[in-house]
């Protein structure tokens, strides 16, 4: 075992208070999940990487099923192909749902394929951690009463085109399945980077419409309205405080501030007209290889060639390789993440966790426009 996933098995001991009834009061599901990105994410004592379309997506797939059938769910599989060249692919999504007291529902997403691993990526931060924390949350759902009705989806083939959930709008749209979902929550990349932040979709539809176009839907279906990602936000500072909430990234050039882009699995609910709210972990802060993007998820000197902090960008931006770039590289592997973030990823995944049940198990939150 490797001595940088000490802290994370540790933590597999399940204690402290989460919930509202005598199982919940046993159980930390924040701590939980941590344990299930062991066994998600590292090379040896879980799955590692998850190519999609490959055996070990497919090995992924099936301790998702085991996993949630074992918490007591129905697990809805649902196969789907795809083209990527001239090959015709395939992969699952799968889905389990809680009944609450109201048929209008949440969607909580997940993918659970990762990429890089031909640069060492075992995908760990991305989406490992979305994943293990969904997981979590789902176990936890099992023994609450809810507000409303909450669905998580874990799509295949992400990380190749968003072809699991584009492949579940289309269906949903085309049996009514979209009718009852008020909002939809996106967990990708939850843990790893340097801050913890919430988006709303774009407000221009221009960022979202190829997406939309390829579900056969148009500016009139999008919807970018904020009150899902306000939600969430205030769901942080009640669990958290100010000073452990959500961030929301500043405006910066082609993104107004708290907005994000089409690249991950709530584009093709924005599309549909379902507000969204987007979770990762990055750092907005830096100038990276293509400006305050994102795209640079810390400024740890180690994720540098050679990082100017006063600046806030690379020592030299014509020779560096690097980026602070976590996501599929070198670098998104429990012992790496563990290495240059002592018990970070840890505490992200715990705070997620603990701020979405806030959300889903109480009625306060979200403002039905």
């Amino acid at each position: 075992m490797k001595n940088g996933i000490i802290s994370l098995l540790s933590l597999s001991v399940l204690v402290g208070i989460s919930g509202c009834n005598s199982d919940s009061d046993t159980i930390d599901y924040g701590k939980k999940a941590s344990s299930y990105l062991v066994e998600i994410a590292d090379e040896v004592e879980g799955i590692g990487a998850r190519e999609a379309s490959t055996p070990e997506e497919a090995a992924m797939g099936n301790w998702l099923y085991d996993t949630l059938t074992g918490f007591g769910y129905d697990v809805e599989v649902q196969p789907f192909t795809y083209q990527k060249g001239d090959k015709l692919l395939s992969s699952n999504n799968y889905i389990v749902e809680k009944q609450g007291a109201s048929e209008k529902t949440i969607v909580l997403a997940a993918h659970y394929d990762s990429t890089g691993s031909d640069h060492g990526s075992l995908g760990a931060t991305d989406n490992g951690a979305g994943v293990a924390a969904a997981v979590a949350i789902a176990e936890n759902l099992m023994q609450e009463t809810l507000p409303y009705t909450v669905r998580i989806l874990f799509p295949g083939a992400e990380e190749n085109g968003l072809n699991g959930s584009l492949h579940y709008v289309r269906q949903a749209l085309a049996h009514n399945q979209l009718d009852n979902v008020i909002a939809m929550i996106n967990y990708d990349t939850v843990g790893g980077g340097d801050y913890v932040y919430v988006h709303a979709a774009h407000s221009d539809y221009a960022e979202y419409q190829s997406t939309c176009e390829k579900l056969g839907l148009t500016e009139s279906d999008y919807n970018s309205q904020t009150h899902i990602r306000d939600a969430m936000l205030q769901a942080s500072i009640d669990v958290k405080g100010e000073d452990g909430k959500y961030t929301v990234h500043p405006a910066f050039p082609g993104y107004p501030e708290g907005e994000t882009g089409s690249w991950s699995d709530h584009a093709g609910f924005a599309c549909a007209g379902i507000p969204i709210a987007y979770v990762e972990a990055t750092n907005f802060n830096i100038n990276g290889e293509y400006g305050f993007d994102g795209y640079s998820q810390t400024t740890n000197p180690n994720a540098w060639d050679c990082y100017d902090a006063e600046n806030k960008t690379a020592c030299d931006r014509d020779t560096e390789s690097k980026w602070g770039k976590i996501w599929h590289t070198e670098l998104d592997r429990l012992d790496k993440l563990e290495e240059l973030f002592p018990g970070r990823v840890d505490q992200q995944l715990s705070n997620n966790v603990n701020i979405v049940l806030r959300l889903l198990t109480t009625g306060t939150y979200i403002d039905e426009k």
